[in-house]
């Protein structure tokens, strides 16, 4: 048996390697959603750290981690890739396949976890939103997936959206940039995996009677079609109104959460062709780093950030680094701290803040006042965040009604 890994966790090394994934005892597994999987996956925990396990091809496995390692470089969206164990054989000397080990997304979920109940359509719209921002953003990478699912994502809460991780890149190649044809291949597979999903899920009586399979993958390119033009079209502009519109186009851009690394202007006809060069999403995400130290989902971070910002112009504080020195201190921390030991591992601490806010705006909605924070958090604490089972994944399921076979 051989191990390789950038960071090994010596307690793998204790795992039955020389038995087949499937034959694995129970005491060596977590129940945890799964999607569905032309693999077998199980699931580890070790010094409370939960892993993922699938066992494939040497050659596949090895391409995965390679992909996934250079995915995590560019702070791309995906699961973490720990290791990959080769040259398995069982106890009579047959060979085994190799197994892919990655880290399990806390806090997330697989699409088909969300079907326990019929889903609602504008529940379905947020997680097709999130998975052509996923889309969007791994395309202006210059990563082909290959494999566009929602089969191959898992979902996590984003302060009333969802965001979209890559779970699966065995059949992903990462380029320079991706051409015309291979964003076209990727769409089209997208829209033949999602239609069958719907059609299977149809069938199950999963789907709220209120959606059509047929409309929900013609939805989805149209929404992936007019998110890429918005980030890459380039714009013809008057010389006189130049400055005002790159900055109003720019803005536009950090607002759908993408960061702008240049702009390329040539002069045309008395004005100017702008093209911004769109390099990653999650503005919101890395200035709220910057500034706090906190890592937050896109939504969530513009929700603190927004939160920052008011409480910078209430406080009459002009130096930005030292308000949010002050709001982590004074506003965000307490939140977190008043949570009962026994509810952190309910929600991640950016959704509860984000949670509390919403719900603050509607007791002061109600109230025809500001009620204040500590009452909220009370409210909260008491009215919504105890009520929900413990170990609850964020999406708003519990994990031990959902765990199943893969």
């Amino acid at each position: 048996m051989r191990i390789t890994s950038a960071l090994i966790d010596p307690a793998l090394l204790d795992l039955p390697w020389g038995v087949p994934l499937e034959e694995w005892p129970a005491d060596h597994l977590v129940a945890l959603p799964q999607g569905i999987s032309r693999h077998i996956v199980r699931f580890v925990k070790l010094n409370e750290t939960v892993y993922a396990l699938k066992e494939t091809r040497e050659r596949i496995a090895e391409k995965e981690y390679d992909l996934l390692r250079a995915l995590e470089r560019i702070d791309f969206p995906a699961v973490e890739a720990v290791a990959t164990v080769t040259d398995r054989h069982d106890a009579d000397g047959e060979p085994l396949e190799t197994i892919l080990i990655t880290r399990h997304l806390q806090f997330s979920l697989p699409y088909r976890a969300l079907f326990s109940h019929v889903l609602r359509p504008e529940t379905l719209n947020r997680l097709l939103d999130a998975l052509v921002a996923l889309i969007v953003r791994m395309h202006l990478t210059g990563f082909s997936w290959g494999d566009c699912s929602l089969s191959n994502t898992l979902f996590r809460r984003d302060a009333g959206a969802f965001a979209a991780y890559l779970v699966d890149a065995e059949t992903g190649n990462l380029y320079p940039k991706l051409s015309e044809g291979q964003r076209s291949e990727d769409i089209e597979i997208l829209r033949l995996n999602i239609f069958g999903e719907c059609l299977d899920l149809q069938a199950a009586e999963l789907l709220h009677e209120s959606i059509d399979p047929e409309m929900v993958v013609d939805d989805i390119v149209t929404r992936y079609e007019r998110l890429w033009h918005e980030v890459t079209y380039e714009q013809e502009i008057a010389g006189t109104e130049a400055r005002h519109n790159i900055e109003r186009r720019i803005r536009r851009l950090n607002e759908l959460g993408f960061d702008v690394a240049e702009v390329a202007m040539s002069t045309v006809d008395g004005g100017y062709r702008v093209r911004p060069k769109v390099v990653d999403a999650g503005y919101h995400t890395r200035r709220l780093l910057r500034l706090t130290g906190l890592d937050a989902e896109e939504n969530q971070a513009r929700q603190l950030l927004n939160d920052l910002d008011t409480y910078r112009a209430e406080s009459d504080l002009t130096d930005e680094q030292q308000a949010a020195h002050r709001w982590l201190t004074e506003v965000f921390e307490p939140v977190v701290r008043a949570v009962p030991a026994g509810m952190r591992r309910k929600l991640e601490p950016q959704e509860i803040f984000t949670q509390v806010i919403q719900h603050k705006w509607l007791m002061s909605e109600k109230a025809g006042r500001d009620v204040g924070m500590a009452a909220a958090v009370q409210s909260y604490l008491t009215n919504i965040l105890s009520r929900k089972p413990d170990e609850q994944a964020v999406l708003g399921i519990e994990v031990s009604s959902l765990a199943g076979g893969v």
